[in-house]
């Protein structure tokens, strides 16, 4: 039973009990209560709610066997005692009503199932061709099937000279070329309730010799392509027409399994509706208006499971109160429900409106894939060096990926962020520091031998010196190429230059070890940098897994993405049948819902859903509650809300309107949590 019937069968049985009387516990003065009494008692405390019709069946069978026992039908009954019987006529009634629910609704619900199958089907020439070769056997099977029994019922003996094409139109004659011959209708058996929709493109007749003649070059080659392309038109046309003739098949068995789907959600509306009926019955104070609703209801109940919803409005003649639900309940449990669910099942198979069975699906891969495996895996036995050659390139290439490029540039920004070295990566600060006192001491020298410093004015140029100042030197070496020869041969024009050079040098050492310094300060960004593509890759791979395991598997957030694109589905499709409320083919009851005669006006209100939008939107929101109750965390607001959300689309008291403003704060705050906004893109 599917958990909207279970929730409405659950909220209905709260209303049973006796109002009264109390039935839990037997008091001393129960004692000398008659025995139709405590049998009454006894039964209403054994009977739960029948989960199937045969438990129904059951328990009205016992009931009848109780009263024709204790004689109740041809005696008065005390106050107590009708009590018991209407409690148990109420649970009675509860249980063949969410016993119909419950069929009409896993009805609707599984064409509607095998509709989006068959859609599915249809929306690709791939899958019609493919749907014809899974059934090729047993299309070919109901062919010479027909071909014996013909032969069979003309006397005639079978040999291959049978099969050819004149001997099989001789026995098949067609005198209406519009209409399917007996041997197409075995090949493709649709056909026996649809008209021949299909026809050839016609070629169109050529011109006329005596105009050929006379017309020109241009007009020449231009006929002769138009015959070509009309010719080409005409053999794919014979070629794709089997498959026209199967995505005819798909399309006709997709409609009438709508019609089916439509039906049913029909009667289920009109029973939605009901359940303010049954509710005023059950609470009724008086057992007389209570047993006289609970058999309007029943009558109720059996018009519309039998599609009379003109004579569901009709009233009901007043009949005794023993009779008048008994009655109604035993034929709806023995003859109209079991009636019901038998022309359905020999609806489908006679329209053959069901999918293949598994077998006819999966043959294609049972008779293929072995020999297409034993193929494979000989090519692999024989390749077997050249793959463990691939797989262990493909290992060192994995391998040295994941030292070379991910492990090797994690462990140096963790030895960067741990390490205090100072020591630079171009030069090192001894370095830095030898080149300048060797150029101190050059130049102090220099200055000691040619200007005669004091030890005062050594001290005084050596701070010029860390600071790049030599102008003393330069004054020397502005004095020395006044005589350049002279200079070089006996002066200090050579001792300048080479001061001069160890400046430049000691200057480069100062540029790279800024330059060093620069560096380190951007060591750690710069080891991000280099293990950054690694873990791009990484993640893109593990991302890439991930969402394969959890989309194969069904899980993953709230189901996984491809049920939260059918709540998606399931969602709009509740707002379209909102917005744009689908026709009945009953055009007698198309605006308003089955309901007591006081409550008609109010049902055909502009603001009431009629059966059918009733009943389709019923299919929706079922979905919708098995997905919460499945999928949605257990004892969190978010399930909580979301239920709450579904019980008021579910309400048959609520209008139009009213469930409009439910939807739109279902979009407002579920679609961020379920990701529909971004569900149209899939």
């Amino acid at each position: 039973m599917s958990t909207f019937v279970s929730q409405l069968d659950r909220e209905l049985l709260v209303k049973v009990l006796p109002p009264n009387t109390s039935v839990s516990t037997p008091t001393p003065s129960s004692q000398s209560q008659s025995p139709t009494k405590q049998s009454l008692r006894t039964f209403f405390l054994e009977l739960t709610p029948p989960s199937t019709l045969y438990d129904a069946r059951e328990s009205l069978t016992d009931l009848q066997q109780l009263d024709s026992e204790s004689g109740v039908l041809t005696r008065t009954a005390d106050e107590e005692e009708v009590t018991l019987r209407r409690a148990i006529l109420g649970k009675l009634v509860i249980g063949l009503y969410c016993q119909a629910l419950n069929i009409f609704l896993e009805e609707a619900t599984n064409a509607e199932t095998e509709l989006e199958w068959w859609a599915d089907i249809g929306r690709s020439r791939l899958n019609v061709g493919y749907y014809l070769l899974q059934t090729l056997p047993g299309r070919l099977g109901n062919l010479s099937r027909t071909i014996l029994i013909t032969l069979r019922s003309q006397n005639l003996p079978f040999h291959l000279s049978v099969l050819t094409p004149s001997s099989l139109r001789k026995l098949f004659p067609s005198s209406n070329i519009l209409r399917p011959n007996t041997l197409t209708i075995a090949l493709f058996p649709y056909l026996r309730h649809q008209p021949f929709s299909i026809s050839l493109h016609a070629t169109p007749r050529a011109p006329s010799l005596s105009r050929s003649l006379r017309a020109d070059a241009e007009s020449v080659i231009h006929a002769f392509f138009g015959t070509l392309k009309n010719t080409y038109r005409n053999i794919v046309t014979l070629v794709m027409f089997p498959l026209d003739l199967v995505h005819n098949e798909v399309r006709y068995k997709r409609d009438e399994l709508e019609k089916v789907r439509n039906e049913r959600a029909e009667v289920l509306g009109a029973l939605a509706d009901l359940r303010g009926q049954l509710v005023l019955a059950l609470e009724n104070n008086t057992n007389d208006e209570g047993l006289a609703g609970l058999s309007y209801f029943s009558n109720q109940l059996q018009h519309i499971v039998r599609g009379d919803f003109g004579a569901a409005n009709a009233s009901v003649p007043n009949i005794s109160p023993n009779q008048g639900v008994l009655q109604p309940l035993y034929a709806f449990a023995y003859t109209t429900l079991p009636a019901h669910v038998s022309f359905h099942s020999n609806h489908l198979n006679i329209r053959g409106l069901t999918r293949p069975s598994r077998l006819t699906r999966l043959w294609p891969r049972l008779v293929f894939l072995p020999p297409l495996a034993l193929y494979a895996a000989k090519s692999a036995y024989a390749s077997r060096y050249d793959l463990h050659d691939m797989a262990k390139e493909a290992w060192y290439t994995v391998r040295g990926f994941w030292d070379g490029w991910l492990l090797s540039p994690l462990k140096d920004i963790v030895k960067t962020v741990r390490t205090t070295d100072e020591d630079g990566m171009i030069v090192t600060k001894q370095s830095v520091k030898a080149d300048l006192d060797s150029l101190e001491r050059m130049t102090l020298a220099l200055a000691q031998e040619k200007l005669n410093y004091t030890p005062e004015q050594l001290h005084a140029l050596s701070s010029q010196i860390r600071l790049g100042d030599l102008t003393p030197v330069m004054q020397i070496y502005e004095d020395d190429i006044k005589s350049p020869l002279k200079s070089a041969i006996a002066g200090t024009l050579l001792r300048t230059l080479f001061v001069q050079i160890q400046k430049a040098k000691v200057d480069i050492d100062q540029a790279l070890s800024g330059i060093d310094k620069l560096l380190k300060s951007q060591e750690l960004t710069f080891a991000f940098v280099g293990v950054a593509p690694a873990l791009t890759i990484v993640y893109a791979v593990g991302s890439y897994f991930r969402s394969m395991w959890a989309g194969g598997r069904g899980s993953g957030k709230y189901g996984g993405r491809k049920r939260r694109i059918r709540v998606w589905l399931a969602m709009r499709r509740i707002e379209r049948l909102l917005i744009a409320q689908p026709k009945s083919e009953h055009p007698h009851h198309a605006g308003s819902s089955v309901t007591a005669p006081e409550n008609q006006e109010q049902a055909s209100s502009p603001s009431s859903i009629p059966p059918l939008t009733s009943g389709l939107l019923l299919l929706s929101v079922t979905y919708l509650r098995s997905y919460a109750t499945s999928y949605l965390p257990q004892h969190s607001r978010l399930r909580e809300g979301f239920l709450e959300d579904i019980a008021d689309l579910e309400n048959p008291e609520l209008g139009r309107s009213e469930k409009m403003r439910v939807v739109d704060r279902m979009w407002r705050n579920w679609g961020d949590v379920f990701g529909w906004r971004r569900m149209a893109a899939h």
